[in-house]
């Protein structure tokens, strides 16, 4: 018996054009976009590597191979105290930043991108954050301000915190948590002490800078020294004068009319309370609010 057998067409495996396409542009953008990321954000990219840097790894905090063994303990310390700042003020620390711990300034500012000061936050949009420090200059305040930063942008995320948060209330808050300025637990002391530190950076309110004049991070810090500290004094008694018209629960109030997706003015205003308004009725008007009023009214 014969048998006959079908021819059956080969099948063509090869990718319609429009599909090869695509997979060129996608193969060409992962190629493209480290090397983006590398030129526009170094320190990004230089942080997302800092496994394979060198740096002694323990836990989440890297030292630079520089720093010796022997002063591991103390700058741990300092981390576990200003966690412990972020934890009260936030009521519960979400955030778990990897802390890099450079030597000189020339480390510093590979992973900062700069070398003043002796701390940065570096936060991206796929949520992985870092809290570099100048161990020359590291101390629990300057820790627990950048930690504040990063807990922020875990609760708010990236994208809330970069086109909506003004810097002047990101560095504020920040201040809250850091004593190197105003050392005082209380509020409304707080903003009473911002107020002073305020009126000798202003001239006694002659040279006034405005809030929304600082709202963006380039703002913030443009200019010489004395302008930088003027706007975070004025950061200072503002945030601290919402602390204290907003009570305990002020933070957590503010992050939930932000979660409900309420604007950032909307959820800072409606975070005070009007039995705190009442009861500080008597504090000195904030000059920064005047201001606000004066336009308004204009």
């Amino acid at each position: 018996m014969a048998y006959s057998v079908k021819a059956f067409p080969l099948k063509d495996n090869r990718l319609p054009a429009r599909a090869l396409r695509t997979v060129k542009v996608i193969i060409a953008l992962l190629f493209v976009l480290p090397a983006s990321l590398f030129f526009l954000y170094p320190q990004i990219f230089y942080c997302e590597l800092i496994g394979l840097s060198g740096f002694h790894e323990n836990g989440l905090v890297y030292f630079s191979p520089e720093i010796s063994p022997a002063s591991y303990k103390k700058l741990g310390a300092a981390i576990k105290k200003s966690e412990a700042r972020v934890d009260s003020f936030y009521s519960g620390k979400k955030s778990s930043p990897r802390i890099i711990i450079c030597s000189n300034l020339q480390q510093y500012q590979r992973y900062c991108s700069s070398t003043e000061g002796a701390g940065c936050s570096v936060g991206t949009p796929w949520g992985n954050s870092y809290v570099i420090l100048n161990a020359q200059g590291a101390n629990m305040d300057v820790i627990a301000h950048e930690m504040s930063h990063i807990e922020l942008l875990k609760r708010v995320g990236w994208w809330k915190v970069t086109s909506d948060i003004p810097q002047w209330f990101n560095e504020g808050v920040a201040l809250m948590l850091d004593k190197r300025f105003v050392n005082n637990p209380d509020p409304a002391l707080k903003y009473l002490d911002y107020m002073d530190e305020w009126m000798y950076y202003t001239g006694g309110g002659q040279e006034i800078l405005e809030l929304e004049e600082i709202t963006t991070i380039k703002e913030f810090f443009n200019g010489g020294q004395k302008k930088v500290m003027l706007a975070y004094m004025s950061a200072g008694m503002e945030v601290a004068y919402w602390q204290t018209l907003s009570g305990g629960d002020g933070m957590q109030k503010f992050i939930e009319n932000l979660s409900a997706g309420k604007s950032f003015e909307e959820a800072y205003l409606n975070a005070e309370d009007e039995k705190l308004r009442r009861y500080f009725r008597r504090l000195p008007p904030n000059p920064l609010r005047l201001q606000v009023s004066e336009k308004k009214s204009d």
